[in-house]
């Protein structure tokens, strides 16, 4: 019988590393799965990623990110009506950013990231003045403005965050409507598509971006050649050492307060994906401590 991991990569930390209170970065497990429209799966993906993780190495060649700590929170009842599962992961980490840690979230579907930025938002305090740059990485644009009934749809998300106020960069969208294509001249939303990340190995965000930002990766901006474990896979999609150094360019220079993992959906009996998917979180870690 397979024991099911609690933490991420629990097998190399410390107990020093594990602790809530010394730990950067805080992982929380949300698998929420309640819009989703094709595939299915994502509820599971939280525990997949957390069992993958300890098959991970602390070392990755040139650093050990879990040196200064990874928490990991209990996960997150999705049980809940959506409405009330938005609250408590605002609530949640409003709490994580308030003591100056990084939230990490394990998706579960991309509707968790309209709560996840609202708390990062919140527990930091901003005023007014001060604003969250949302990176985006992701086949599909999701600013429908209410799909299939639901305000809190996976394909809505961003649509809820730019009606926030939040300026949003994507990065890799493939599959867009025409809805979507007008929502990004209304909010004013900068893109990138695969030819422009492929045309540009350094790509950097323009100087008016805020400095503060969070990133949220639906492995969907994978090429399904290497992640077919999500809902809606479409061709052409991203590399995952091309998008590793895509984040290491756009956040050149900035503050990284939180990132999430989303729409990942494992296939039984294909650990491949599962473990690349940990692999990806553990390298976003590494990519926001060198960074730091």
């Amino acid at each position: 019988m397979t024991v099911k991991k609690k933490n991420f990569l629990d097998s190399e930390l410390s107990l020093n590393e594990k602790s809530k209170e010394k730990s950067k970065f805080h992982v929380l497990p949300i698998p929420l799965e309640k819009t989703v429209s094709c595939g299915k799966g994502t509820a599971k993906g939280p525990q997949a990623i957390l069992d993958a993780s300890n098959e991970l190495e602390r070392f990755t060649g040139k650093s050990e990110p879990c040196i200064n700590g990874i928490f990991t929170h209990p996960f997150l009842n999705c049980n809940l009506p959506i409405e009330n599962v938005m609250f408590n992961i605002e609530k949640t980490t409003k709490e994580i950013s308030k003591q100056n840690k990084i939230p990490v979230i394990l998706g579960g579907e991309h509707s968790i990231t309209f709560g996840a930025v609202n708390g990062v938002f919140k527990g930091l305090n901003f005023s007014k003045n001060e604003e969250i740059g949302i990176i985006q990485i992701d086949a599909h644009a999701d600013l429908r403005e209410n799909y299939e009934d639901q305000v809190h749809s996976h394909a809505s998300v961003m649509y809820l965050l730019s009606k926030s106020k939040y300026k949003i960069a994507q990065f890799g969208v493939r599959a867009l409507s025409k809805e979507e294509a007008k929502n990004r001249n209304i909010f004013d939303i900068l893109y990138f598509d695969i030819e422009d990340i492929k045309n540009n190995k350094d790509l950097r965000l323009p100087q008016n971006f805020p400095e503060n930002v969070y990133i949220t990766f639906d492995v969907d901006g994978l090429d399904p050649s290497i992640m077919p474990a999500t809902g809606t896979p479409v061709p052409d999609g991203l590399g995952l050492n091309e998008s590793l150094q895509l984040i290491k360019s756009l956040i050149k220079g900035r503050k990284v307060l939180g990132f999430d993992i989303v729409e990942f959906s494992p296939i039984k009996n294909f650990f491949a994906y599962d473990f690349t998917v940990a692999f990806l979180v553990y390298k976003m870690m590494e990519l926001i401590d060198l960074n730091d």
